[in-house]
């Protein structure tokens, strides 16, 4: 049964990644925070699918909206499940969608189906194992969209960073097909230049939506990365990510070359974890 319960504000569990805790939103009647570790990993309305609480999420939902007419069911693979949050939100804004995440946590999984269930109905299939195994168990073409949001110990981990890994997302992908990633970083952001790097030598387009204060390395914060071969709706999403209730830019072109200048591309042998969140990272999602 969906948890709802006021008088039982938190609940926690071992799952593979940790200590597990899922926590009332008190303005949110049926909303949740899932954390891990007493990091943040994802917030779920199950009154309101559509409802995107964190601010990287709602970018990565502005993705799912710009891929296609409004509406259009489309094929999705989530690489990194969490509380199933986008698989949640595009179901229910591109009803008839066909989905698949991967989840190594299936500890975490087996939590979050119970505590927090989805509609059966939705055409969502989730598996157990690791994210670059998964994606290349799929057959090519398979995907409209690719959403990488990995984190083990609240640190992406190495091979789903590389070149080698964007040649298999592009396996998967349709033509005219996205990709999408959700990175963490903070201050010189090596690591976030070093994604774009890798992104622009497998794609013809790609932006960078994030918080200024993370863009200015003034703050460690999340990034989305999103590449195409195609052009990408910019001017859209910029404004939408400058509406959002926490506004955040948008890089793209020449500014986004510019900001990953001399980072050179990440292969399997140089790849390495996303940094480690300093103590204080997540006063905010």
């Amino acid at each position: 049964m969906a948890r709802n319960r006021r008088d039982e504000p938190s609940r926690t569990a071992e799952v593979g990644g940790g200590v597990a805790e899922l926590r009332a939103d008190r303005e949110r009647p049926q909303a949740w925070t899932l954390l891990v570790d007493g990091a943040p990993q994802s917030h779920v309305d199950l009154a309101d699918p559509s409802h995107l609480d964190f601010s990287y999420q709602r970018r990565l939902g502005h993705a799912v909206d710009l891929l296609a007419t409004p509406g259009r069911p489309v094929h999705a693979l989530h690489l990194g499940g969490g509380a199933l949050t986008l698989a949640r939100y595009t179901a229910h804004t591109r009803p008839r969608s066909t989905q698949q995440v991967v989840e190594a946590d299936t500890a975490l999984t087996e939590l979050v189906r119970a505590e927090l269930p989805w509609d059966r109905g939705w055409r969502i299939k989730v598996r157990g194992g690791d994210a670059r195994a998964g994606l290349g168990r799929l057959p090519a073409d398979w995907a409209d969209l690719v959403i990488a949001d990995v984190f083990a110990g609240a640190r992406t981990p190495a091979h789903l960073t590389s070149a080698e890994f964007l040649d298999e997302v592009r396996r998967v992908l349709r033509p005219g097909g996205w990709y999408a990633a959700n990175l963490t970083d903070g201050g010189a952001l090596a690591f976030a230049r070093g994604q774009i790097a890798t992104v622009r030598g497998a794609f013809g387009h790609a932006a960078l939506a994030a918080d200024p204060a993370v863009l200015r390395g003034r703050r460690f914060g999340n990034l989305v990365l999103l590449a195409a071969d195609g052009p990408l709706p910019v001017a859209e999403l910029t404004r939408r990510v400058a509406t959002d209730p926490h506004p955040g830019r948008v890089e793209h072109g020449r500014a986004l070359a510019d900001f990953a200048a001399g980072a050179a591309p990440v292969t399997d042998a140089t790849a390495v974890a996303s940094p480690a969140p300093p103590p204080d990272a997540f006063g905010a999602a």
